[in-house]
């Protein structure tokens, strides 16, 4: 139903609503801003306006769309992020400071220390009195870790800054934002030897960002707020939480045009919302020689795969494995999308080149990836020893041990040893249904159905909707008698399967297990 006010301007509304729902964000940001003109203090109207605005960058939009929504005291919390950046871009500090007590009061309040502090630092005050009486939280310990760091340095405290910085970085060795920024800093303040020791490291993205490494901006509050936005994006990245990391990056680039960390992350939730070419538009902007344009192009295939075009995704991909210095990550990625579209034995052959690139630094995932790849092509003795070494080189790690054992269980072999490794597998991950599910299976592979159907049935209960989790459990119903549940498992499997397991179905719904081939399915379950 319309909102009423929304009736002085309907089709405009409605084409907005219409194109809003297939991605089209500039469309639907015209057609609200249109309505919201004929209307202008409808909420309803308002809050659509300013979600579309910001995912098509049309600032201005999405600033008269918050006001209204503050003006009526239902804007939504994020709406202090962005005003926050507006007033700092515009040097209004009074007006940064009352959108920051408005930080502080929401459930973003645990950026408000760290904003706070580099207000502090462009009005020449230490900041760091700030820190210490800030009340720590669990959200807001790390930020307020990195961000002491990277106001020490910005302050000349360079030795401290250093210090902190390393613990920092111990306690997220895996951040590449706080590495850059940190190293950006450093760069700027003539300590480029300890910059490039902070990137140090043979990852593709860390040689790119030593290659690359510029000077930062100068310190200030718009430097903080944008990375302390584009690092909160960062965290939420692969969460459903599209609508806040597109208002953190584009907050981010308001401060910060030149930050080419945003626009990847702003492409990654403009894609999650369907926004393709508001996405791609975003990754146009990232120029060759930015330190970031490999992740650009990476994240290029990934949303080509998103939006359907399969046939450019694995263009591009192919175009980047086959290039000149190809890493590790491209020949991967490029592996991974053969294998998505069943083209399993191409699939190996990328990531055989991967592992033969890696080198000595090949992992267990390397392995798997070749070995998976391989056993699902046909190549089961290829695959075998990849799988081993996986395992050999991961014993802690209940994929590769799921994949191994189970391989072995559906083929008859090393039936023991199989059954020892997802023993390990479900010790070390007990609640993942799948790899309960192929425990199960192993147990009933070796004529042991008493043991076998609890852990089936739990895998059921924690995966509905997995077809072959429910043909085991109806094949284990059916050995013990039990057929009525075992033609409900199966017609529940049936639901779900696809292509030669759903005529298998067919044939034990129709005539119980007894002329049934064993269930099969990929190891990697």
């Amino acid at each position: 139903m319309l909102p009423s006010a929304a009736l002085a301007d309907a089709r405009a509304y409605v084409r907005a609503r219409a194109a809003a729902e297939q991605g089209a964000v500039d469309v639907a940001a015209a057609g609200y801003a249109t309505a919201m003109a004929a209307a202008p203090g409808d909420e309803v109207i308002a809050i659509r306006a300013y979600r579309n605005a910001l995912a098509a960058g049309d600032m201005a939009l999405a600033q008269r769309a918050a006001a209204i929504l503050t003006r009526s005291d239902v804007a939504p919390a994020d709406v202090s992020v962005l005003d926050f950046s507006e007033a700092l871009r515009r040097r209004d500090m009074a007006a940064a400071d009352d959108a920051l007590g408005r930080i502080g009061a929401g459930p973003l309040d645990f950026l408000a220390p760290v904003l706070r502090a580099w207000l502090a630092f462009d009005r020449g005050v230490d900041p760091m009195p700030l820190f210490d009486k800030a009340n720590e939280s669990g959200l807001s310990r790390r930020y307020i870790a990195e961000h002491r760091a990277l106001l020490l340095i910005a302050s000349n405290r360079t030795e401290d800054g250093v210090a902190a910085l390393r613990a920092a970085v111990g306690a997220d060795p895996g951040s590449i934002d706080l590495r850059w920024n940190a190293a950006t800093l450093l760069a700027a303040k003539g300590k480029r030897d300890i910059a490039l020791s902070l990137l140090a490291g043979d990852d593709p993205v860390l040689s790119r960002l030593r290659a690359r490494l510029k000077k930062a901006p100068k310190p200030s509050a718009m430097f903080g707020a944008s990375r302390a936005f584009t690092r909160l994006a960062a965290d939420l990245a692969g969460q459903e939480t599209q609508a806040l990391s597109i208002l953190l990056t584009r907050s981010a680039l308001l401060l910060d045009p030149a930050d080419d960390r945003a626009r990847l992350l702003l492409a990654e939730a403009l894609a999650g919302e369907r926004a393709y070419e508001r996405a791609l538009g975003a990754l146009d902007a990232v120029k060759k020689d930015s330190a970031f344009f490999p992740a650009a192009l990476s994240e290029r295939v990934a949303v080509r795969s998103k939006r359907g075009d399969v046939a450019g995704a694995l263009a591009l991909a192919a175009s980047l494995a086959n290039a000149p210095g190809a890493s590790v990550a491209d020949l991967q990625r490029y592996a991974d999308l053969l294998v998505e579209q069943g083209r399993e034995a191409e699939g190996a052959e990328v990531f055989a080149r991967a592992l033969a690139r890696a080198g000595d630094q090949a992992t267990w995932i390397n392995h798997l990836q070749l070995g998976g790849a391989l056993e699902r092509a046909g190549k089961w003795d290829a695959a075998l020893p990849h799988l081993r070494k996986a395992v050999e080189l991961a014993p802690e790690q209940p994929v590769a041990l799921n994949y191994l054992g189970y391989a072995q269980i559906e083929r008859g072999e090393n039936l023991a040893e199989a059954a020892a490794l997802l023993e390990r597998a479900s010790k070390l991950r007990p609640d993942d249904a799948a790899i309960t599910d192929s425990l199960g299976w192993a147990y009933f592979r070796q004529g042991d159905v008493a043991k076998a159907l609890p852990l089936l049935e739990r895998a059921a209960q924690g995966e509905p909707g997995s077809a072959t989790i429910n043909e085991h459990l109806g094949d284990a119903y059916w050995k013990i008698g039990r057929r009525f549940e075992a033609r409900y498992a199966w017609s529940a499997a049936a639901i779900y399967a696809e292509g030669e397991q759903k005529s298998r179905l067919s044939v034990k719904l129709a005539d119980g297990l007894e002329t049934r081939a064993p269930g099969q399915r990929t190891a990697a379950n």
